[in-house]
């Protein structure tokens, strides 16, 4: 395999690892990427479904033992079964919504104008409620302290990511600070609804590609999964620290900046967005 098509696989790498878990849509840096790096063709597809599996895996690495604990307290520990209910508890909705709902979606809402307005939007509202916390103490500033109703709602709002460009991290993060959650305890939350909601994802989009897996694509794939899961873990831990000083603000302006992008993109015919 030529060392090109494996820098292309970093580079595609770097953008997953960077964008799944920040508020601004990996799935629109994804397919601008591709297009910048004429990476057009089917196994493409299945190739993003690999790097996304490497990002999540970042997460599991992080909170490993989180994970662990949660795992072996469930016969007998009522904080880890809370915990575990409301990761599935706000992993249910948007996991019934896509299944239901993801081929009209992918037939009739992934175009330039629709993803667009999903990340300006998604801009507009992060600044809304962004500029109403300033003027509110949260009331749940960790994630142990999360009742079924707050991950119910949480997880009711994460359907909207469903909408191209909108944003799952965006949706789950934004939302839960509207629902009273500090930055840190919804930034945290959001990055464990992604562990089920992605590995979910992953897993069906294999097996529905599978026919276009090749053992010669592996080193491919490899180096996308290996950089992906490097970049995730530096962005993940950055975030962390970014949410206890700063707010979202930036990241809202840069969604309504690249939504014009996008737009501007599908208007002159320099990018196909559909995924």
């Amino acid at each position: 395999m030529d060392f090109l098509l494996l820098l292309k696989a970093a580079l595609m790498g770097v953008v997953e690892g960077l964008t799944e878990f920040i508020p601004v849509s990996s799935t629109g840096h994804l397919i601008l990427a591709a297009a910048l790096l004429n990476l057009p063709d089917e196994r493409t597809k299945v190739f993003e479904v690999v790097i996304q599996t490497g990002a999540i895996l970042a997460v599991v690495g992080l909170y490993w033992q989180r994970l662990l604990a949660t795992l072996t307290g469930l016969p007998t520990q009522r904080p880890a079964q809370r915990f575990a209910a409301n990761v599935l508890i706000g992993f249910f909705p948007a996991a019934l919504a896509g299944f239901l709902f993801i081929g009209p979606i992918k037939a009739y809402l992934f175009n330039a104008w629709v993803v667009a307005a999903g990340f300006v939007a998604g801009g507009v509202v992060m600044l809304a409620v962004e500029a109403w916390q300033r003027r509110r103490s949260p009331r749940l500033d960790d994630v142990d302290a999360i009742g079924w109703r707050d991950a119910l709602g949480v997880g009711l709002i994460q359907c909207l990511a469903l909408i191209p460009g909108v944003s799952r991290s965006g949706a789950t993060i934004i939302g839960a600070m509207a629902l009273g959650f500090s930055r840190r305890a919804a930034t945290e939350f959001s990055f464990f609804l992604a562990v089920p909601m992605l590995f979910g994802a992953a897993a069906y989009d294999l097996y529905k590609h599978r026919a276009l897996l090749s053992a010669a694509d592996a080193p491919f794939f490899a180096v996308g999964l290996v950089v992906s899961f490097a970049s995730a873990w530096v962005c993940v831990k950055w975030l962390l620290r970014y949410v206890s000083t700063h707010t979202f603000v930036p990241f809202a302006w840069y969604r309504i900046g690249f939504g014009a992008l996008i737009a501007l993109s599908g208007w002159l015919g320099w990018v196909d967005w559909t995924p």
